[in-house]
Order: C-alpha cells, then structure tokens, then sequence
C-alpha cells in the first residue's frame, strides 16, 4: 500500500541524520584505530536500535500507524538478515588476517558503500515492480525458494579469499602481503600496491550485494513505498557495525538462527506469492517475523546452555 511518503524535505532531513551520525562515527568516536570494546559496541548498538524506534515514533505521528507499522516490521526483517552478514565478516577478516584494530575501519568504508548500493537496489526495484507488477510473484518464489534451500542446506559460505572478484583484484592489482597500518593502499618500490585490507573491504562489499538480493526483495513484501523501504534498510545497515563487534565472538552459539531466518524468508515469499488471493495484515506480518526469530533465538539459547552442562568437567588436580 503506498502512502505517498517522502517529500523532498522528508528524505533531506533523514540523509542529513545519516550523514551527521557517520562523521559522528568516525570523526569523532573512532578518529584513531583502536580495538572497539565489547561495552562500547554494546553501547552502540543501543543508540542505533533508539535512533530507529525514535523515527519510528516521527514515521507514527507524521504518516499515522500504518507505515510506521510497515517500517518496524521492515526494520526486523532487515535487522535478522543484516545479522547474518556477520557469519560472513567473521569468515572475511580471518581469511585475510585483519586485526580487530582495523575490522571498523574496513566495515565502515564497506558499509558506506552498502548505503549507496541499497539505495539503489531500493529506487531500481521500486520503479521495476511499479512497470512489471508480475514481478512481486518471482520475487516471493525467489524468496520462499531461497528460505527452502536455507532450511535444508548445511554447506559453509564460500571463503571469502577464493571470492572470483577478489581473485580476479588480486591478478590486476598486486597485493603487498602482511601488515601496513591500517592502509588500503601503500607505494613500494614506486609502486602502488594493495594491501590485504582492500582485499576484505571488495569481500564486504561483494557480500553484502549477494545479502540485499534477498533483503530488499523481502522489504517490499511489507510495503511498496521507497522512503519506508529506503529508511528501514538503512537503519539496519548503519547497527551493523557495532552489532557485529557484539556478537562477532559468539556468532556461532546461535545454532537456529538459520533456521529463523530460513523461515521469515519463506513466509516473506509465501505473503507475496498470495498476495492476489489474501492479504495478511502488516502487524500480523510483525507478529509472526518477531515471534519465528525469538523462537530461533531461544531454541539456539537452551541448546548451548545444555552442550555446556553435557560437556564433560575436568576436576582441577593438586600437584605435590
């Protein structure tokens, strides 16, 4: 349902939010390369998730409930998929050997270009489902097909150093191997080279293009209007640096969160596929996306809370 949103004034004011938190960011909070805490990440993490009830709040009293509906159920479903993203940061800095000091600086040129990837991906899918209406059907049999082959599929993602497009950079450009101070480029010998860390910024990059096929596809089951599409996203892209400094260390407990998100996708591209035939209310939508996650959640939270007291103790021993 399209609610007319997002007059001029409207997108100026939130790219100006986005803009001013970024140089916030990194020009003032993360001037100088250091390891982020897992309280700082904590922490914003936070001012990101209230940053976005905040607009949630002005979407509300501006446009009325319903798109600030459809935004809070956008915001989620981008929010579980972005955490996804995270399995494959992980897998990124180890293949290139990155130190935590230099992960933010890597994610946050990364994420700057996911911004202006998304927005694109928003405005081109926007204007080709509002032309060729037929395509809102192969992208929900896009989506219940990809949650089908999430939900049955154990395979690992592809390691992030035998990435096509990052073998194909490192046969054009040459590679100065090791550690070069936190630098993408560096000169030797009076000539440019890259370095591993530009490596894992194209990784990050490729990544999260193969993320928003499925992401903003699974956005616009909720709605069909940009500045709620465009918005929602965003916000989920612009925590996820911080969630991912979060959770990077214990990504691997969430046993059933590919699960989850298996099954919000399904149920995403089932909603679009029946949409000609019912139409599910978007706090319905909510309701179920937030209820399947939780369940995820809680299930992977029982599991390792029973491996850990099924893991056999070993008694300490005095020595003599």
């Amino acid at each position: 349902m399209t609610h007319n949103l997002g007059a001029p004034w409207h997108w100026a004011a939130f790219l100006g939010l986005v803009l001013v938190m970024l140089a916030l960011d990194l020009g003032v909070f993360h001037r100088k390369a250091r390891e982020v805490t897992l309280k700082e990440a904590a922490a914003w993490s936070g001012v990101w998730v209230a940053l976005a009830a905040c607009f949630n709040v002005a979407v509300w009293a501006l446009f009325g409930p319903t798109p600030a509906l459809e935004f809070a159920t956008g915001y989620v479903i981008e929010k579980a998929l972005a955490v996804d993203n995270i399995f494959v940061f992980v897998l990124i800095f180890s293949a290139f050997s990155i130190p935590l000091v230099h992960q933010h600086r890597v994610l946050f040129w990364g994420i700057l270009g996911a911004l202006v990837m998304r927005a694109a991906f928003v405005f081109l899918g926007g204007a080709f489902l509002a032309r060729f209406h037929w395509a809102f059907y192969v992208f929900g049999a896009f989506l219940a097909f990809t949650g089908i082959k999430l939900l049955f599929t154990k395979e690992q993602p592809e390691p992030a150093a035998s990435n096509p497009i990052v073998n194909t950079l490192r046969r054009w450009i040459p590679v100065a191997e090791g550690e070069h101070g936190g630098r993408f480029l560096v000169k030797t010998a009076g000539k440019w080279m890259a370095t591993p860390l530009l490596l894992a910024l194209v990784a990050v990059e490729v990544s999260d293009i193969v993320f928003a096929v499925d992401s903003i596809p699974a956005i616009f089951a909720i709605t069909s209007e940009p500045f709620i599409v465009f918005t929602s996203n965003i916000f989920a892209i612009l925590g996820l640096r911080s969630l991912y400094f979060l959770l990077a260390g214990v990504i691997d407990r969430f046993v059933y969160l590919k699960t989850g998100l298996a099954l919000v996708l399904v149920f995403v591209g089932a909603k679009m596929l029946l949409s000609g035939v019912v139409t599910i209310p978007v706090a319905l939508s909510l309701v179920v996306i937030v209820a399947t996650l939780a369940t995820a959640m809680l299930a992977s939270w029982l599991r390792t809370k029973s491996d850990n007291a099924a893991a056999p103790s070993h008694p300490k021993t005095t020595e003599s």
